[in-house]
C-alpha cells in the first residue's frame, strides 16, 4: 500500500509490524534446518520454536505446554471444536454457538449437525450480544461444548466470556472461544476467565498469514485432525512453519505490550472517527454495542445507501474500509452478523466498517471525516429509496 492511501481495514488483516518481519528473517535464510532433526542446526531452531511459544503463552497467561500452533484461526477452530467433541467419550450430543460467528465455526459445527449431532445457534439481542439467560435455557444434559466469539469481527462487540464460561462450567459444558479479532486488542488472561479452548492467529495482530494457534487447557483431550509424525505433542502433524511460529511470538510478546501503549491512542481515535461520523449525517446509526466493542472497530450504518458504492467511492479516494464480512466481501448477500443484530437487509447494505490500526494517524482521521459524509450526501441524492439527499 503506498503512502498516500489510508488503510482502514485492520480486521481484515494487518501488516507484519518490521519488529515481527526482523525476527522472522533468520528463519527464512539461514536458519533454515527442520527442527525435529537432532543435530545443532535443527535443535537451534527447535529452542526458537520453544521461544516462541513461550512468548504466546505468556501473552494469555498461560502455560506453553498449552499451545498448539496452526496454519491459523480457521484450523485452530476447527481443531478445538472438533478436537475436542471427538474426544469425548459420549458420541453425538448437542453443541451450542450463536448467529454471529466467523464462517470457521459456522461450518464446522453444521458439519457436526450433518453427523448426528444436534445444534443451537443462539439468537443475540440488539447490540450483538449473548444474553445469558437464554444461554442458560439452551443449555441440555447432553450439551457437549459451547462456542461463542469473543470479539465479533464485524461489529466488534465483545461478549461476557467470563460469566458465559461461568455459567457453562456449572453444567459440566466445555466452552471454545475464537478470539482471533480480540487478541491484542483487549486483555485475555485464560485462567482468569476459565476458556477451555482458545483460538488465534497471527495476521490480525501485525504477524504473518498462515500461522495461527489453539489453547488447550491442561487436562483436556484433543483427538488430532491432521495425522503424521506427531509434531506439536502429537495434535497436529507437519512439520513448523518455522519462520510462522517465530513470527506469532514476536507479534503476541509486542501485542501485548500494546495493551497499555497503542490501543488506548486507537481507541481515542475509534472514539473520534465514531462521533465524526455519527454528527456529520442524519440517520446515521452505529452497529454493535456502544461500549462493550472491540476499542479499534468503528460500525456505522447509513440510511438510503449501498455499501458497496461508498466502498468505491472511497477506494477512489485512497481511502480502504469493508462493509459486512471480508471473509465474504465479494458477496452481495446481507452479512449474517448484521441480520442477527435485528438489521434489514436494506439497512444492512448501508453499512461500513471501519477498524483502525497503530500505523493510522490523527490527519487520517480528518481525511476520513472529510470523505465519508461527502460520499454519502452523493449517493444519497442518488438513491433509489426515497432519500433523494435531503
Amino acid at each position: 500500500m503506498t503512502k498516500d492511501r489510508i488503510y482502514m481495514d485492520h480486521s481484515g488483516t494487518t501488516p507484519i509490524d518490521p519488529l515481527v518481519l526482523e525476527a522472522m528473517m533468520p528463519f527464512l535464510t539461514k536458519n533454515y534446518a527442520n527442527p525435529s532433526s537432532i543435530y545443532a542446526e535443527g535443535r537451534e531452531v527447535r529452542t526458537a520454536i520453544d521461544g516462541a511459544r513461550q512468548q504466546v503463552a505468556s501473552a494469555l497467561n498461560a502455560k506453553s505446554n498449552n499451545i498448539i500452533f496452526t496454519s491459523g484461526g480457521t484450523e485452530s477452530d476447527n481443531l478445538g471444536i472438533l478436537g475436542s467433541v471427538f474426544s469425548l467419550k459420549e458420541k453425538n450430543g448437542h453443541i451450542i454457538t450463536t448467529t454471529i460467528e466467523h464462517p470457521a465455526v459456522t461450518r464446522t459445527v453444521e458439519f457436526l449437525g450433518d453427523h448426528g449431532y444436534d445444534t443451537t445457534f443462539l439468537p443475540v439481542n440488539k447490540f450483538g450480544q449473548v444474553e445469558l439467560d437464554v444461554l442458560a435455557d439452551a443449555i441440555r444434559d447432553d450439551t457437549r461444548l459451547i462456542s461463542i466469539v469473543y470479539g465479533n469481527n464485524e461489529v466488534g462487540t465483545v461478549q461476557d466470556m467470563k460469566e458465559i464460561i461461568k455459567l457453562a462450567h456449572e453444567r459440566d459444558v466445555l466452552v471454545h472461544t475464537d478470539a482471533v479479532q480480540a487478541v491484542a486488542k483487549v486483555p485475555i488472561d485464560v485462567k482468569d476467565i476459565g476458556v477451555d479452548l482458545l483460538s488465534l492467529s497471527g495476521h490480525k495482530i501485525y504477524g504473518p498469514k498462515g500461522i495461527g494457534a489453539l489453547y488447550v487447557r491442561d487436562g483436556l483431550k484433543i483427538t488430532p485432525l491432521q495425522h503424521g509424525g506427531g509434531h506439536e505433542n502429537k495434535l497436529r502433524s507437519g512439520t513448523e512453519n518455522v519462520p510462522g511460529v517465530i513470527g506469532l511470538g514476536k507479534a503476541m510478546e509486542m501485542g501485548e505490550t500494546g495493551l497499555t501503549t497503542e490501543m488506548p491512542r486507537v481507541k481515542a481515535m475509534r472514539d473520534r472517527l465514531l462521533k465524526g461520523l455519527m454528527e456529520a449525517q442524519e440517520e446515521t446509526y452505529l452497529n454493535g454495542h456502544p461500549e462493550k466493542r472491540l476499542p479499534h472497530n468503528a460500525h456505522v450504518r447509513f440510511s438510503y445507501i449501498e455499501g458497496e458504492a461508498l466502498l468505491l467511492n472511497l477506494d477512489m479516494l485512497g481511502i480502504a474500509a469493508a462493509t459486512g464480512s471480508a471473509c465474504s466481501s465479494k458477496s452481495l448477500k446481507a452479512s449474517h452478523v448484521l441480520l442477527a443484530i435485528g438489521l434489514t437487509p436494506e439497512q444492512a447494505h448501508g453499512s461500513l466498517r471501519l477498524t483502525l490500526g497503530k500505523n493510522n494517524t490523527d490527519e487520517e482521521i480528518d481525511n476520513v471525516l472529510e470523505a465519508v459524509p461527502a460520499i454519502v450526501k452523493k449517493l444519497r441524492a442518488m438513491s433509489p429509496l426515497g432519500h433523494g439527499g435531503q
